[in-house]
């Protein structure tokens, strides 16, 4: 799951953000799909918090551990990112 929201996140003809619904219909065929949701939000959230993956909410970054509702996936800014924040970054 996490290399299909990646991957998906991260095409070059991808928006800027993808709907949950993407990563699991790549999954899966037919109806089967909507059975993936819950682990694509669980993905999502891990991915956010390592800070590999941004989350969106009515357009704009939401915490991961604030996440209601109706949600899209993106990718962070090049300058954003795991290794580039506070919490994640390397001691040197």
């Amino acid at each position: 799951m996490e290399a299909a929201i990646l991957d998906l996140a991260g095409r070059p003809d991808a928006p800027r953000t993808i709907a949950p619904e993407e990563p699991a219909r790549a999954l899966a065929s037919g109806p089967d799909w909507q059975s993936l949701l819950p682990l694509v939000r669980q993905t999502a959230l891990r991915l956010a918090r390592e800070g590999r993956l941004v989350l969106y909410r009515k357009g704009k970054p939401v915490d991961p551990d604030a996440l209601k509702g109706v949600y899209r996936l993106g990718l962070p800014p090049a300058d954003q990112g795991a290794g580039n924040q506070a919490s994640v970054r390397p001691v040197q």
